[in-house]
């Protein structure tokens, strides 16, 4: 055997961590991670959703998944959710900060407790589990952070001042997090989906919601969530091992078309 193939085959597997894991965005990270050779942790708050999906990684990945059932907004259950990781794989390579919720008002009948739901989850969440993962990152030479942001962190919508807010909050946490951890080796980037078909959008978003989303969107469609996956995959790989500090929008076109009328670009789009 090569000395090449041995060194190979001593290096341990690299371990993910994806919250939000359930479901969705989540749950399509965990499997691009697995297809690739990774182990993963997998966390979500919901439990009978997070046994759900992690007998489906068991039976597609046998005994390369890992579920831990934790809330991201409360510091104990993070620093015992990271203590059980780091003890179960011995490392932390990627962290993927996917959960999140929303609440959908306007400003004037959103409830400071409905605001501090949303910032406790998608803002504090992401900083408890930056914090905590660092010092296994560092021992093993470093890793990648990847927050979840939106495109709604980008550019204002209605009914959004939560969920918007803490987006744009989580976009620049993440260029704080690249700024302080690149000289420990850590490198942190922000995905902004644009619409994704995932359950939630199909349950809430009307038809009439979609087809503007249609007319908007330059690529005249949903994304689907193993194209999100694949934007985070990339930002946790060897191949993005210069990009730190960046908001990649996997939307589309969507931020890019601006005010961008879609009549004009039906019309004259192709010329």
């Amino acid at each position: 055997m090569s000395e090449s193939l041995q060194a190979l085959q001593a290096t341990p597997e690299r371990v993910a961590i994806v919250t939000g894991a359930a479901r969705g965005i989540g749950l399509a990270s965990a499997r691009w991670f697995l297809a690739r050779g990774w182990r993963v942790a997998v966390v979500d708050k919901d439990a009978p959703a997070l046994t759900t999906a992690h007998a489906a990684l068991e039976a597609e990945s046998p005994g390369r998944a890992l579920a831990v059932h934790a809330d991201v907004s409360d510091p104990a259950q993070v620093a015992a959710m990271v203590a059980q990781v780091d003890a179960a794989l011995g490392r932390i390579d990627a962290l993927v900060n996917n959960a999140g919720v929303a609440v959908f008002k306007p400003l004037v009948q959103t409830s400071f407790e409905e605001w501090r739901y949303v910032m406790a989850t998608n803002l504090d969440g992401v900083f408890l589990l930056s914090q905590a993962c660092v010092p296994v990152m560092r021992r093993n030479g470093g890793g990648a952070i990847v927050n979840i942001a939106s495109i709604s962190g980008l550019r204002a919508s209605t009914l959004r001042v939560a969920y918007g807010t803490s987006k744009a909050a989580l976009i620049h946490l993440t260029k704080q997090q690249a700024v302080e951890l690149a000289g420990l080796g850590i490198r942190c980037n922000a995905i902004a989906p644009g619409p994704v078909e995932t359950a939630m959008a199909k349950q809430v978003h009307t038809p009439a919601i979609r087809a503007d989303y249609h007319d908007t969107v330059p690529l005249a469609r949903y994304g689907t969530e193993e194209e999100i996956a694949n934007g985070i995959g990339f930002l946790c790989s060897p191949e993005a091992s210069y990009v730190t500090g960046q908001v990649l929008a996997v939307d589309g076109g969507f931020d890019a078309a601006g005010v961008g009328l879609p009549t004009l670009r039906r019309d004259f789009g192709h010329v």
